[in-house]
């Protein structure tokens, strides 16, 4: 492909090579019966959905900075397509490339309720908050094909079992008759990730997802219907929309928002590569500024491994949009508090069972 002629509605401009399979021509995927083909035209890329059956589907989050105990994804790879996506990473462990495979090769986990139930069910499961889109977003487009998501959500109420979702896509109020159901006994809230407030800027860096207007409106029917929702700004890229971070928290404050976080971009892993080609496909001109200010953020490197610093940066960059979310957080959210599930209903159900018996 030509350097400076991007790739419309994709956000990886090619395919890299596989960290793990850089030496094959062909990679068989036993698991999945699969046969990745490396030669499809990038013009006329079409998404191409995988059906699985994993064994477990309930993960357990070791990092100690994310803010989850467990995580749940239904979708492997997510057609939104965001260029600057640490879940790109992830798609090489299954075979595929973490650039356009991401966006293009989905995997449907089609036993993920059966999965989630049988763990809501075991004896020695304590309940703990399940985050829905600890990796890929579970409103991505497919789901309104699947609806895996919807049947996910239904189990939690059916078992009364806590659930976070984290998503930027308005598909989600197609859910509010469960979302509502699941908010009267606080087992539920949402983080609906607002980047920008410039649509121009959502289309290039994110090409598959809900408009901003179409989120803005999201966030405030979630919040109207009662539903415990805040926004997270993630990530924060100097030079791209770093100077939103005043008019947007003080946006989505007025839509309804209980809180407001942020991460700073990190480029690990083959991110890195997928975000500089990118920047030469979508921004030449501003390439070299817009790197120097992630390096700036990272001490010198386009990405920090140290937990606890790798999300929120260090130096002067990383300290300006630190300040600045303490003055939003300030002037718009007065009363901002964190949100506590309730996690004794789940316990009260299974003792209520078991009495059948």
């Amino acid at each position: 492909m030509k350097k400076g002629k991007a790739i419309k509605g994709r956000g990886a401009q090619e395919r890299i090579a596989n960290r793990f399979f850089e030496n094959r021509h062909e990679i068989r995927d036993d698991f999945l019966n699969y046969c990745i083909q490396q030669g499809d035209p990038i013009n006329h890329l079409q998404t191409t959905i995988i059906e699985t059956f994993p064994k477990t589907i309930v993960n357990k989050v070791s990092s100690p900075d994310v803010g989850m105990m467990y995580s749940l994804n239904p979708y492997q790879g997510c057609e939104h397509g965001c260029v600057f996506c640490y879940a790109r990473n992830s798609h090489e462990y299954w075979g595929y490339d973490a650039g356009l495979d991401f966006e293009s090769k989905i995997l449907v986990k089609k036993n993920a309720p059966e999965l989630l139930e049988k763990k809501l069910r075991q004896k020695t499961w304590e309940a703990c908050p399940i985050f829905l889109s600890g990796n890929t977003d579970c409103y991505q487009p497919i789901e309104n094909k699947f609806k895996i998501t919807r049947r996910l959500l239904k189990i939690f109420l059916k078992y009364r079992h806590p659930v976070g979702i984290i998503t930027k896509n308005a598909l989600i109020t197609r859910d509010i008759d469960i979302l509502s159901e699941l908010a009267k006994n606080n087992l539920i809230s949402v983080s609906l990730s607002i980047t920008s407030l410039e649509e121009e800027t959502r289309r290039i860096l994110e090409p598959r997802t809900a408009s901003i207007k179409k989120r803005l409106e999201t966030l405030e029917f979630l919040s109207s219907s009662g539903i415990p929702t805040s926004v997270m700004m993630a990530p924060i890229i100097p030079s791209i929309n770093s100077h939103e971070i005043l008019p947007l928290a003080k946006e989505v404050a007025n839509r309804g928002a209980n809180s407001i976080g942020y991460t700073i971009v990190r480029l690990n892993g083959a991110i890195g590569q997928i975000f500089t080609t990118w920047l030469e496909n979508t921004l030449p001109d501003r390439k070299d500024k817009i790197l120097n200010q992630i390096m700036q953020c990272h001490k010198g490197t386009i990405s920090d491994t140290q937990y606890g610093r790798r999300m929120k940066g260090s130096g002067t960059i990383a300290e300006q949009i630190h300040q600045l979310f303490a003055i939003a957080r300030q002037k718009y959210f007065h009363s901002e508090q964190k949100v506590s599930l309730n996690c004794k209903l789940h316990q009260h159900y299974k003792d209520n069972q078991l009495r059948l018996f």
